[in-house]
């Protein structure tokens, strides 16, 4: 008897359908183009951020060029950092990626002088727009580099993780580092392909800051002022408002409210020096300094003009800013807000100082076509207030208010401080400490004297003493 066996084909049900193929495929295609959108991302940010800043050098100007962080928006400014303050420039660029210029040094020469004054020399202001497209270049020429380094680093390390070997790990990191460089190319093509023309055609740097370029101040017509030794720009805290009148004052004199304790009259008693004080209350960069001012009833002349008068003065003191940053204005809309940082004290005095910037840049070039080539301090303003104190919570200024009114305070400061340094001159930091407004022995004038924070007697000599500390160039 004979056993049949019957075969049975079995039927394999462990391959997978060809839909799931299909979408296997798919997730590890997505996966990939998602590892390499990061990777493209991770090297772009860290070729802008560790890219150095190209610096160019052209008409005794020194210019750092880089890149303003990246926007969405395909058409906008770039910006100026200048003194510190960042502006949006007045020429627009294309692209996400945009240049941001800092200006770091300025040499007051004939060229720079004719390169803030518009004139004939119109092949010597192309010079700077050639070094700045020259600097963008050659930034956007090694930030594709930095990109490449970044791109291969990650690529290797994600070769050596899913442990690819030889031509395969080549392949990853070479068709990787084309794809990142093809989108970076893409972002920043347009912008690097169209800035330096843009940039060439920059003929000043008030033209890009956006300040409107002015003639230089014409001396004011009058005897030339042989014996003065000295001049004083400036404002109320130079003027001295608040205190005595001096004793014989001239029509000026009484409608700036200059006083006998200022502390150019101080200067000039202790040192025996002959001290011309021109500072005038409620003067800006505009009007006042190197534009006419009316006060008091009179029209009275640019200082810069008359200071031109000064063949022989050896030195000039600057002491401006708080009425261009409309100062008291700002005091009294903390005090009425419910607080110092909201949004719109904030942007107020974003603007004011922007503003003032702006200005500055235009004042420090043309002090340095003053006659004699004399010393030039530029004064921060003293400290008034201490937010330890809450003696003004009485009439709205609390603590925190005052806390956020010296850091506004501070951001002038950093504006005078380092617009002097860009251009060669001194600055000056008077020391009210333990002084200030509330304290005993206060340098400071209160709510109920005549010029409420502006400084007293004592805080005149003290401003006093800095300057000639800075002028006998002692410590």
């Amino acid at each position: 008897m004979s056993t049949s066996t019957s075969t049975t084909t079995a039927v394999r049900t462990d391959q997978p359908a060809p839909t799931r193929v299909r979408g296997r495929r798919l997730l590890r295609i997505l996966a990939a183009l998602g590892v390499l959108l990061a990777v493209t991302a991770a090297s772009i940010a860290f070729a802008l951020r560790v890219t150095p800043a190209r610096t160019v050098h052209a008409l005794g100007q020194t210019v750092s060029v880089g890149t303003a962080p990246p926007t969405w928006h395909l058409k906008g400014p770039g910006q100026a950092v200048l003194f510190g303050q960042t502006i949006p420039t007045q020429v627009d660029f294309f692209g996400p990626v945009r240049p941001q210029l800092t200006l770091t040094d300025i040499s007051l020469n004939e060229q720079v002088a004719g390169l803030f004054s518009p004139g004939p020399h119109a092949s010597v202001a192309e010079t700077l727009g050639a070094a700045l497209a020259s600097g963008w270049r050659w930034y956007f020429a090694t930030e594709i580099l930095f990109v490449a380094l970044a791109a291969v680093v990650l690529l290797g390390a994600i070769a050596g993780w899913r442990r690819y070997h030889g031509k395969k790990t080549v392949v990853v990191i070479a068709g990787g580092v084309l794809f990142v460089e093809a989108v970076n190319l893409a972002l920043i093509g347009v912008t690097a392909v169209t800035a330096p023309a843009i940039l060439r055609d920059v003929r000043s740097l008030d033209a890009l800051v956006g300040q409107t370029q002015t003639a230089p101040v014409a001396v004011q017509p009058g005897p030339p002022l042989a014996g003065v030794q000295a001049l004083v720009l400036g404002d109320s805290t130079a003027a001295g408002l608040g205190g005595p009148p001096l004793g014989h004052p001239s029509e000026s004199d009484s409608a700036c409210e200059r006083s006998s304790i200022a502390f150019a009259t101080v200067l000039a008693r202790v040192n025996e020096w002959n001290v011309d004080n021109l500072a005038c209350s409620g003067a800006t960069i505009p009007d006042g300094i190197i534009g006419p001012q009316s006060e008091g009833g009179r029209t009275l002349p640019p200082q810069l003009a008359v200071a031109k008068r000064a063949p022989n003065a050896q030195a000039v003191i600057v002491s401006i800013g708080a009425n261009d940053l409309q100062w008291n204005t700002l005091i009294r809309l903390c005090a009425a807000a419910d607080s110092c940082d909201n949004r719109a004290v904030t942007a107020y005095f974003q603007r004011r100082l922007a503003t003032f910037t702006r200005d500055y840049l235009g004042l420090l070039s043309q002090l340095g076509a003053l006659p004699a080539s004399p010393t030039v301090i530029i004064n921060q303003y003293y400290v008034p207030f201490d937010a330890a104190q809450d003696c003004l919570a009485s009439i709205g200024l609390t603590p925190d208010k005052v806390g956020s009114l010296l850091q506004d305070l501070q951001a002038l400061n950093d504006v005078l401080a380092n617009g002097a340094q860009t251009f060669g001159y001194q600055t000056v930091q008077p020391d009210f400490t333990g002084h200030e407004l509330c304290t005993d022995q206060s340098y400071v004038q209160g709510p109920t004297d005549p010029a409420p924070l502006h400084p007293n007697a004592r805080g005149q000599l003290v401003i006093a003493l800095a300057d000639e500390r800075a002028l006998l160039g002692a410590p």
